[in-house]
């Protein structure tokens, strides 16, 4: 989603490094992950946008200030996002590039590639909101990507690597920021418990259908404390611009679902290895303890 972006950048970085603990031990992070690949919004979008037309890009400064070189790379961040610090701390690669940036081919995807797109969702009518890339594109992009890396690799080794990648899910907040509370068509469809239902069935059937492909080690990252995001804030002008606490049940609500969620595909799933990262208590206790992040 957009507006995390504006947070501190430590809660990337701690987001990163709790997916690592939770989802790999350490000392067998090397040999068993040899790629990172990514789905998502722009928590997670390393340049995708810019290749598509779109309004919502980062590709001016002072986005990507602090990456390296300087300069603008799409990223939603003044320098790198959660995938980048994680592909870096398992020790394959310090940045994972957008798989429509132009740049970039099959050779850089082998070991890393995001098909995140920022103002997308699990609710294609989201990813219309702002014309972006929709789930379930990201997910045709990946399959593209599959037939790639097996011409590249051979089949043996790009099924070795499709196996035992780390695959990174993190989106929900702009279906409900971008289009439940803007646009009434949801809102007459379901209420906001059904509406949390319908997304995290598109969850569970993209999972499913990740799970058919290949993917066995899966962190999917929950919502945030949404009603505690700079915009949300600053438009509660009745409220003294406080967090929204109707928007944070409902995150609460989503994440504990999902939660459920993860546990039943594990169950069902031989050799799945999902888990949830859990994006909502780190982000909260940074606003809470800011003092506790400062560098």
């Amino acid at each position: 989603m957009v507006r995390i972006t504006y947070l501190a950048l430590s809660w990337l970085l701690l987001l990163a490094l709790l997916t690592i603990m939770v989802t790999i031990p350490t000392s067998e992070a090397n040999s068993n992950v040899p790629a990172v690949i990514v789905f998502g919004d722009s928590t997670v979008d390393s340049g995708n946008n810019n290749m598509i037309a779109t309004v919502l890009k980062s590709n001016f400064r002072p986005y990507g200030r602090d990456f390296e070189g300087g300069e603008p790379t799409g990223r939603f961040s003044n320098g790198r996002v959660p995938p980048d610090f994680l592909a870096e701390a398992l020790g394959v690669k310090s940045s994972v590039p957008a798989y429509l940036d132009p740049a970039y081919n099959i050779e850089d995807f082998a070991t890393g590639v995001c098909f995140a797109s920022a103002g997308t969702g699990y609710d294609n009518a989201t990813s219309h909101v702002l014309n972006v890339i929709p789930l379930w594109k990201e997910l045709e992009f990946y399959k593209e990507y599959q037939v790639k890396l097996r011409e590249h690799l051979g089949v043996e080794k790009a099924n070795h690597i499709i196996r035992e990648a780390l695959y990174l899910m993190s989106l929900g907040t702009n279906d409900f920021l971008e289009n439940y509370y803007i646009f009434p068509t949801r809102r007459a469809q379901f209420t906001v418990t059904q509406y949390q239902d319908f997304l995290l069935g598109i969850a569970e059937n993209f999972i499913r259908e990740l799970y058919a492909l290949g993917a066995r080690k899966l962190s999917i990252t929950g919502l945030v404390p949404m009603g505690c995001l700079p915009l949300e804030r600053a438009t509660n002008i009745f409220g003294d611009h406080a967090c929204n606490d109707e928007y944070n049940n409902v995150a609460l609500g989503f994440n504990a679902k999902l939660e459920n969620l993860i546990s039943k595909l594990n169950r069902e799933l031989p050799q799945l290895k999902a888990i949830s990262a859990n994006a909502y208590d780190i982000v909260d206790d940074i606003i809470k303890r800011p003092s506790t992040y400062e560098v």
